[in-house]
């Protein structure tokens, strides 16, 4: 197992053609998190990972993606796990990023490594998989261990204003299946409403012939499923879950985000993970040792260390963005 990302670094001089590609295994893994460090640590952080000596990873194995482009300043990125795909932290996280980032533009990429590619003036198909395959999620019925979860992986699925359904969030998102997806609703378990805060949604009106779809994550060809529904009218709304929400007359109704409180959850996840306690100890410090006297090490997880002369700077800039984004909430910025 492991959370591929990839990271694209254009020159300071701006010269597309001579970008610098690294990789991490691992690095998906809290990388919204990471960049929440702002310019000046994520640079060196992202160049001191190894160099990608097979190229650019593709779109079914490619967990993480970032692009920064110093000239122009330019943020692109795209995490499948982490703050930025939860609901409840969404926008909170977003802005964080964007306040952590003053100046540049913040895009998310929700055509997944694809549009650093294109940013690039690369061949976007050159990450796509080439077997076309759609892997779709699971149907669940009402009562899914899943469906307990705050965060659960799933997909609602509204179709016109009486049927509610519920999908695993795992490869691709249903709205890839085409109208081949209303067949096998046929015989889905029916769920009445859903109020929970899922990480992606489609809505179907049959009568319309218009589907809507958005989702928290990313999705190959996410700008082209248009062709998959021959007839229909297809919307996407990227992160926009309210748009399912006002066409189904209550079918989908998730809870209500606290922004000021998703805000202090970010920064409070960012500064755990900026001083060490991320699965690997950062590197200069010691890792914590087991409390029974063994002298086992803890904390030598998956994720990348966190070089500890980056640490101090990182969390400046965790607390700056968290000041300014809460100074911009209540309208005093």
């Amino acid at each position: 197992m492991a959370d591929w990302a990839t990271f694209a670094v254009v020159p300071e001089d701006g010269d597309h053609e001579r970008y610098e590609l690294y990789e991490s295994r691992f690095g998906a893994a809290g990388l919204d998190l990471d960049l929440l460090a702002g310019p000046d640590v994520v640079l060196p952080f992202l160049r001191a990972h190894d160099p990608a000596r097979h190229g650019w990873r593709d779109d079914v194995h490619c967990e993480g993606a970032v692009l920064v482009d110093p000239h122009r300043r330019v943020l692109l990125a795209f995490v499948q796990d982490g703050p930025t795909t939860c609901m409840r932290h969404r926008a909170a996280a977003l802005d964080l990023l964007r306040h952590a980032w003053p100046g540049w533009q913040v895009r998310w990429t929700y055509d997944g490594p694809a549009e650093p590619r294109a940013y690039l003036g690369l061949d976007p198909g050159a990450v796509r998989d080439p077997r076309g395959q759609v892997h779709a999620g699971a149907l669940l019925a009402p009562g899914d261990q899943e469906l307990a979860e705050d965060d659960p992986l799933a997909t609602v699925v509204t179709v016109g204003t009486d049927r509610c359904h519920l999908l695993a969030a795992t490869g691709d998102h249903p709205v890839a299946e085409g109208p081949a997806l209303l067949e096998r609703l046929d015989s889905a378990p029916e769920h009445g409403r859903c109020g929970l805060a899922v990480l992606s949604g489609l809505h179907v009106d049959p009568a319309r012939r218009r589907v809507g779809w958005w989702l928290l994550g990313a999705q190959a060809g996410a700008y082209e499923m248009a062709s998959r529904w021959p007839g229909w009218t297809v919307e996407f709304w990227q992160d926009r879950w309210q748009e399912q929400t006002r066409a189904t007359s209550g079918l989908f109704a998730p809870p209500p985000v606290d922004h000021l409180q998703a805000l202090v959850d970010v920064r409070d996840e960012a500064r755990e993970h900026w001083t060490g306690r991320r699965g690997a100890a950062p590197r200069g410090l010691a890792r914590p040792v087991a409390a029974d006297g063994s002298g086992a090490l803890l904390g030598t997880g998956f994720l990348p260390d966190v070089p500890a002369d980056l640490a101090p700077a990182a969390l400046l800039s965790v607390d700056s963005a968290w000041r300014r984004a809460v100074r911009a909430a209540k309208g005093t910025a």
